[in-house]
């Protein structure tokens, strides 16, 4: 794996590690593979390993305010956040990428296609894509008070780990790993998460404007969505809900549900990397 920062727009780079297959192995499609909100591309690890092990090439990005990347002042809406993936895709030369999301980068990268025809050869909606908050809020006050995320700077970095590692016991230490990379770690052992706490709700803002569903008609590649299912009944049935409207919407979509938690590439990376391995040998990724 090798890390390169990529200017996107003026100011703002973009953290990029390279996954490649051994010398020799079978070179498939290509696979960008996008965080979600609060999150960083080291949830991918795992996922781009195994896909590398099938014989693709992998990225995996911070988007702008998380991770190792630029933390700009905004704008945070994810039509600029898609145009962000639009010029890495371009100026690193990845000839038409399967482009996965996960939550709000799903989102994003449903934006992409529509922003972008040609940018892509498919879609990875990975428990979201689908996701339009106005839906399940009256008000923006509503939603940003129910979704503010924590405030845990200042926390100790091993409060985080045992929280992290009590939380997700079935998880892969890629996965564990993945998340602690969620924040700074500070000299005096605490902790600040990368995506500040006024840029998280910048970023929810932008989420609370977007409305995928007007934007299906505009996609033209093969999307594959992929919910987790959990244990909330009333949130699989509204998940249920949306893909079924996404189908209906989309171009060519198929669907496969995950048994797990929200962030799946992070809990079960072999078998969403084997399920999207599949998609590129049967041709539906084309």
């Amino acid at each position: 794996m090798r890390t390169q920062q990529i200017e996107v727009t003026d100011g703002v780079e973009l953290a990029v590690d390279t996954w490649e297959p051994a010398a020799g192995a079978p070179i498939g499609p290509s696979f960008v593979l996008v965080h979600g909100l609060a999150s960083n591309a080291r949830l991918w690890d795992g996922a781009a390993a195994a896909l590398v092990e099938l014989g693709h090439e992998a990225f995996t990005v911070d988007l702008r305010g998380h991770g190792r990347s630029s933390k700009p002042d905004g704008p945070y809406d994810v039509p600029t956040v898609a145009d962000d993936l639009a010029t890495l895709i371009a100026t690193l030369g990845i000839d038409r990428p399967v482009v996965a999301g996960q939550s709000w980068g799903g989102n994003v990268v449903l934006e992409l296609a529509a922003r972008h025809p040609g940018a892509t050869r498919g879609l990875v909606l990975v428990d979201g894509g689908w996701i339009e908050l106005r839906g399940q809020f009256p008000d923006w006050d509503a939603c940003r008070t129910a979704l503010a995320p924590p405030r845990l700077a200042g926390r100790r970095l091993e409060e985080i780990e045992g929280y992290v590692r009590s939380s997700h016991p079935d998880w892969p230490e890629t996965g564990i790993r993945g998340t602690l990379a969620n924040f700074e770690v500070r000299a005096d052992g605490t902790v600040a998460p990368w995506l500040t706490f006024d840029h998280h709700i910048t970023v929810l803002r932008g989420l609370w404007d977007h409305h995928p569903t007007e934007r299906y008609a505009d996609v033209h590649v093969p999307v594959l969505l992929a919910p987790a299912e959990s244990r909330d009944q009333e949130w699989i049935r509204r998940k249920r809900e949306a893909t079924d409207t996404a189908l209906g919407a989309l171009d060519d979509a198929r669907l496969h549900w995950f048994v797990g938690d929200h962030d799946i590439h992070a809990q079960h990376p072999d078998e969403l990397s084997g399920v999207m391995h599949g998609m590129t040998t049967d041709g539906f990724f084309r």
